[in-house]
């Protein structure tokens, strides 16, 4: 076997340590296939769904002063730059690296993004006819739209990013203010999952989540379909948050660590995850393929300053978990 789901252990020779935000049906295969063409071994750490990328962060944070990870694959962002700003992250240079814009990359060489998601609503079609259908994530803070709405609960995973996204963009004045709002006016689900879930069901008429939750409903049928919010002239556009990779420092295989990431930052992994069920948008610029979900290629795309974000990502915790979850 290529993978082993297991908690990390002593280095060996021949390996390599991941730990995986991504879901591990998505990701598993990547490994195997690494292993078949290096006869590396690749040894997988997962976590659960609901915190999984937090509590991988918080893992590697504890593991600083001896480090049992080589390779670090997060499902979002700003974790990957909280470790960053730890000094956890080592500087490399993989093969593929200019083939990706340079606001999806670490100038340094310490992450670089690939296979994004984008934040949309997912709409039910039956409840809310089109024209008639929201077009912004500023409408679940509406009270127009009052027990309508539904969004994840802001303390994990991509939802927790676009948290600190949106106080780095709107202040924190103006941010606190539009969660003070959703919690008044939409529902609050655990996850996105559940968010496309109720959507699908027709508990709720529209909702905060990811595309790749979203392609599951379509996929499935349900009455559902995708609306890039913020795409007016004086809107944000729609935030993409990529997936990252970032080698750890001191890791026990870091020879191995540069192989797999120089595997994994590729147009072919790209490539599966865009034709797979999760529905992944590429970003490595010279890859032309039909895709399932809108890119940053065909719609307007959220410009975002990733180092002020992760800088907001302390404030926007705390007051969400003071003042929101509390509530």
């Amino acid at each position: 076997m290529g993978l082993t789901a297991t908690a990390c252990r002593p280095a060996a020779q021949q390996e390599v340590v991941v730990y995986t935000a991504l879901d591990q049906e998505f990701s598993e295969s990547h490994f195997d296939t690494f292993h078949k063409q290096t006869g590396v071994e690749v040894v997988a750490k997962y976590d659960t769904e609901a915190n999984k990328t937090v509590g991988l962060t918080e893992a590697l944070l504890a593991e600083k002063d001896r480090p049992r990870c080589d390779v670090f694959w997060n499902n979002e962002i700003l974790n990957t730059l909280r470790l960053q700003k730890a000094g956890l992250l080592a500087a490399y240079q993989p093969k593929h690296q200019d083939q990706y814009p340079a606001s999806f990359r670490s100038a340094n060489g310490f992450w670089f993004g690939f296979a994004a998601r984008a934040r949309i609503l997912l709409v039910n079609t039956d409840l809310l006819a089109e024209g008639k259908r929201p077009t912004s994530v500023f409408d679940l803070a509406d009270e127009k739209w009052k027990d309508q709405g539904g969004y994840a609960k802001p303390m994990f995973g991509t939802t927790a990013t676009h948290a600190a996204v949106l106080f780095a963009e709107l202040g924190e004045d103006r941010a606190k203010e539009f969660f003070t709002q959703l919690q008044s006016y939409a529902k609050m689900l655990p996850g996105n999952k559940q968010v496309a879930q109720a959507v699908s069901r027709g508990e709720i008429a529209f909702g905060l989540t990811d595309t790749d939750d979203a392609m599951v409903e379509i996929q499935s049928g349900r009455p559902v379909t995708i609306v890039y919010p913020d795409q007016a002239d004086d809107g944000l556009g729609t935030l993409f948050i990529p997936n990252t990779l970032a080698i750890i420092q001191g890791g026990p295989n870091p020879e191995a660590a540069r192989q797999l990431v120089d595997t994994l930052l590729s147009a072919e992994v790209e490539t599966t995850l865009a034709r797979g069920p999760s529905a992944q948008i590429p970003l490595n610029t010279q890859l032309d393929i039909p895709l399932q979900v809108e890119s940053p290629k065909t719609i307007r795309a959220m410009e975002v300053d990733w180092e002020a974000s992760v800088d907001q990502w302390d404030n926007a915790a705390e007051f969400l978990r003071e003042k929101i979850l509390t509530n």
